[in-house]
């Protein structure tokens, strides 16, 4: 059992040192774009609240913080104890509105052209993808609390196999011969043959019945594996990374507006940090390709996800610029400092949530609590 913790463990700090990685390069695309228009910044920190870590050089505050959620760059323009003078073409506050909305805009350039740079070494060093190889039954990749797959104690890495004795084959049509049986069965106990970990269990299944047909609560897709395929020149890889970018972008955006659209229906698919560094783990542990792709998703969503036009977000100051710019003037002081503190509070609190909602659903909590 040592050697399966101890790779457990390693996934789990490979996942964390990812996520870790993209809050720097999003923080790290502000910073440049400001020091390259020659703007005053005075301070670049990762994670919020109280500084574990600090050092001062050229008179920039770089910060270790205890919350792990995110980070910022802060420029004097916030400091009310600055001695800068108000009117210093140097502060952000009095650079013309293209600029600041590059430094606003780099963060989310730094995380897609990270997600490109990714998908391009995918290409160098693991190969162009050449096709998927499908085994037999359909994976569990999500399961969501409360649902009939929890219930049944189906777990995200089960593979089902088969359903009251029948086999249902490999590949897309076994995750579409799945879906199908499940709608067809709501409120009738299905019997699961699956493998987890290799070995073999039976699991009795009942869906729940919505708008006339079954749901269970879990995310399936195709077992197998893909194969890949050395390049066939030195453009390959960045052509195939850059039609990579662009599907992962869309599906994200797609993503997102479901989410926006279908809350009621989706909610209980959000996940939060906890849920993404266990998926990290898991793809860690496989290796490959997995770590790339995984790298490259999280990214782009990161980048989807700071767009939003959220209080706090990237998206926020965007939109205090647009009503700038339509005002020919700031909006009032009060108003933004409204605006922002709603957001801190939403933000922070959605976080809390996804936590804990993440942290119950791990399966040694789920065994903890007798479920």
């Amino acid at each position: 059992m040592e050697p399966l913790t101890e790779r457990a463990g390693m996934g789990v700090l490979t996942a964390l040192a990812i996520l870790a990685g993209l809050i720097v390069v999003h923080e790290t695309g502000h910073f440049l774009a400001a020091r390259w228009q020659g703007i005053r910044v005075s301070g670049f920190s990762i994670g919020f609240g109280p500084a574990l870590l600090q050092q001062r050089r050229d008179g920039v505050l770089y910060a270790l913080r205890a919350i792990p959620l995110g980070g910022f760059v802060s420029f004097p323009d916030e400091d009310e104890d600055s001695t800068i003078p108000a009117d210093d073409p140097d502060l952000l506050r009095n650079r013309p509105l293209p600029q600041r909305a590059l430094v606003i805009a780099a963060g989310v350039l730094a995380n897609l052209l990270l997600a490109w740079a990714v998908l391009v070494a995918q290409g160098l060093v693991v190969g162009i993808p050449a096709g998927f190889s499908p085994t037999p039954g359909v994976m569990v990749s999500g399961v969501q609390a409360g649902q009939a797959a929890a219930a049944a104690g189906l777990r995200p890495g089960d593979r089902i196999l088969a359903v009251d004795g029948r086999s249902l084959g490999g590949g897309q049509q076994a995750v579409a011969a799945l879906v199908e049986r499940i709608h067809t069965a709501a409120g009738r106990r299905l019997q699961l043959q699956a493998e987890r970990d290799g070995s073999p269990l039976t699991l009795p299944l009942t869906p729940s019945e919505a708008a006339g047909i079954g749901r269970i609560g879990a995310q399936l897709q195709p077992s197998g594996s893909e194969s890949f395929r050395a390049p066939r020149g030195p453009l390959e890889p960045i052509l195939q990374a850059n039609h990579d970018v662009l599907a992962l972008t869309r599906r994200t955006l797609e993503g997102f507006g479901t989410l926006i659209t279908h809350f009621g229906e989706t909610a209980g698919q959000v996940s939060g940090p906890v849920k993404i560094v266990e998926m990290g783990a898991s793809l860690a542990k496989q290796g490959g390709s997995n770590l790339f792709l995984y790298t490259a998703l999280i990214s782009i969503n990161l980048a989807v996800l700071n767009s939003l036009p959220l209080p706090l977000l990237d998206g926020g100051q965007f939109v205090l610029l647009l009503l700038e710019g339509l005002r020919g003037r700031p909006m009032p002081e009060r108003f933004q400092m409204a605006f922002m503190q709603s957001g801190f509070v939403f933000l922070v609190g959605l976080s809390v949530l996804l936590i804990v909602k993440d942290t119950s659903q791990l399966p040694a909590v789920q065994q903890l609590l007798g479920r």
